[in-house]
């Protein structure tokens, strides 16, 4: 606890108090309704107790609750509270089956030329204004403008019609290809046919065109002005202090919540998020700020090993990339020199533990679509010391002579994910005889310099996990117009041409290990480990979220937004320590 009572009649009334107050919500139990009148299930807490917390980061620039405004600096982005005030058009359920979101229903023209999704009536903001289909075409219109200088704008780049256009400023957003035919029909005109369109809606619930137009997009974290189709709205925000999100009443969409509130309190998350979580201020802990130390506690707790749900998540690889258009690292030598350098199992079995993830040798992690689940790629960049000094003296680095210190760049890491590539360094070091030394900057710095071109990252380390179920997503972020500085014509036409193939999806796939070969062999990046993930959770945090998948793992799964509709808080919540009952 990070308070003690100080005075022995103090504690006396509030036990008191507790036990006038408790007597009558625990006879009325049968009684114990939601927002939405709902009587939530037999062992839930009284509804006031109906509240979520969790950390976020207070070093980070965070400058909105949307992501239709941006990606990397989202308020809280940590964390699950962002993106509440809406629904995306389809989502993700623990099976990794598209679903119904917003939208009901959605297909293909005959064409394949074009996707029409077909709303659910009834939906509302909570201002009572009717959410349309003009919602979603305001939204995607604004990440398309320029002027708004969107971070994220690559992932509709050569997908969605006239985009790329429209970000280059050639022509108006209003020419995108986002149609509303009417109040609840949204046509999304493609360029060519995209066989995987849907995936690439799953995660921007819309901003109020309304709201937009009249206020801008700063509505969204504005209490006064802040209206939310989701199931939150925005009750308080006090920067760098914490973010509270009410049940929002007028929610009709497919998930609305048990919980009464959902709050991010600001904090030292990558470090101080374990102690938060014993101290009882917060009920969840993401596995990126757990330590080895943290582990060893939880895997000798029953109760926390217990709470500990692993999971697949966004099928993450952590890598090494480089500027491949700067020397040294333009000679692909170098860079293979390098990938052989790098002692994965070493580093795995030592420093990231073998509960955290497993040495990787190409991109796409065990059991995406397309993945090499024969091992065919491990050769190329398997460790080999003596082969590495080899390519590196062909490069004209004898031993490592004259060869240029170098500044691996991190993306504001934990000290237990720093350490992932000080190892990694280390061993590229040692084999190859080259100085490395690690920066570890802050997010939003590191990412404006990856994005800048030139690029200001010569040799930096990062993670990358899908934003959609497909190879088009994954390997898409490698082509020359992605964030990498790499770029391969015959890998760019392999991605582009299976990204628009249809009715052969043996050759599609053939075609994406194809393209993967080409990024390992020509070293656009060196793959370290692949993550096993997972979520620590407080015993009395219960739902239908953690039904078992067809796999078997009960867990929070990476996209299953509806989870947040199945979340409760039990009553075992009586006898813990925490927030709530301070």
């Amino acid at each position: 606890m990070y308070r003690r009572l100080a005075y022995l009649m103090l504690t006396l009334s509030a036990l008191l108090l507790l036990a006038v107050v408790g007597l009558p919500i625990a006879g009325a139990q049968g009684d114990n309704k939601d927002v939405y009148g709902r009587s939530l299930p037999e062992n839930a807490a009284p509804y006031a107790q109906q509240t979520f917390q969790e950390l976020c980061d207070s070093t980070r620039k965070e400058v909105s609750l949307s992501s239709v405004v941006t990606v990397y600096a989202r308020i809280c982005g940590d964390t699950h509270l962002f993106d509440q005030f809406g629904d995306s058009l389809i989502v993700l359920d623990e099976n990794m089956n598209y679903v119904p979101g917003a939208a009901e229903s959605w297909e293909p023209s005959a064409d394949g030329l074009s996707w029409t999704f077909h709303l659910r009536a009834g939906q509302v903001w909570s201002d009572g204004t009717p959410l349309t289909a003009n919602d979603y075409v305001a939204s995607y219109r604004f990440m398309a403008d320029p002027k708004n200088a969107y971070d994220f704008v690559w992932m509709w780049q050569g997908i969605i019609k006239n985009w790329s256009e429209s970000v280059a400023g050639e022509v108006k957003p209003e020419d995108i290809g986002m149609k509303a035919v009417d109040d609840l029909t949204l046509v999304i005109e493609t360029n060519g046919p995209r066989p995987y369109l849907p995936g690439t809606v799953l995660f921007w619930p819309p901003l109020q065109a309304k709201a937009l137009a009249e206020h801008g997009p700063g509505y969204v974290i504005d209490p006064a002005l802040s209206v939310s189709s989701g199931p939150f709205k925005l009750k308080e925000l006090k920067a760098g202090e914490k973010v509270v999100l009410e049940a929002n009443p007028t929610y009709k969409g497919y998930r609305p919540p048990y919980l009464k509130e959902y709050t991010g309190l600001y904090g030292d998350q990558l470090n101080g998020s374990f102690l938060a979580f014993q101290n009882g201020d917060i009920d969840l802990v993401n596995y990126t700020h757990l330590s080895v130390a943290d582990f060893e506690v939880i895997k000798n707790d029953a109760i926390l090993s217990k709470n500990y749900r692993s999971h697949f998540g966004d099928f993450r690889t952590d890598y090494l990339l480089f500027d491949t258009f700067t020397k040294p690292f333009n000679d692909v030598k170098v860079r293979l020199a390098f990938a052989k350098a790098l002692d994965r199992e070493s580093i795995v079995k030592n420093v990231i533990g073998t509960q955290f993830g497993i040495p990787a040798y190409s991109f796409l992690a065990p059991g995406f679509p397309a993945s090499d689940s024969t091992g065919d790629l491990k050769s190329i960049q398997a460790y080999d010391c003596d082969a590495a000094k080899a390519l590196l003296a062909e490069a004209g680095y004898p031993d490592g002579k004259d060869f240029p210190a170098q500044e691996l760049k991190l993306r504001g890491e934990s000290d237990a994910r720093k350490a992932w590539f000080v190892a990694a360094a280390g061993s590229i070091s040692q084999c190859l005889n080259v100085t490395i030394t690690v920066n570890n900057m802050e997010f939003n710095a590191y990412m404006d310099g990856l994005r800048a071109r030139p690029t200001t990252v010569t040799f930096g380390a990062v993670s990358y996990g899908m934003d959609y179920l497909d190879p088009s997503n994954m390997l898409g972020v490698w082509v020359s117009t992605g964030r990498h500085s790499w770029r391969n014509a015959e890998f760019d036409k392999l991605v582009e041409d299976a990204g628009t193939l249809v009715g052969d999806p043996d050759k599609r796939t053939q075609m994406y290990k194809d393209a993967e070969k080409i990024l390992v062999s020509d070293v656009g990046g060196v793959f370290l480990v692949h993550r096993i993930q997972g979520d620590l959770y407080k015993p009395f945090v219960a739902g239908e979220c953690f039904r078992p998948d067809k796999q078997g793992v009960s867990a929070w799964h990476w996209g299953n937004d509806w989870c947040i509709g199945s979340f409760y808080i039990t009553n075992e919540v009586a006898s813990a320590k925490t927030y709530r009952s301070n």
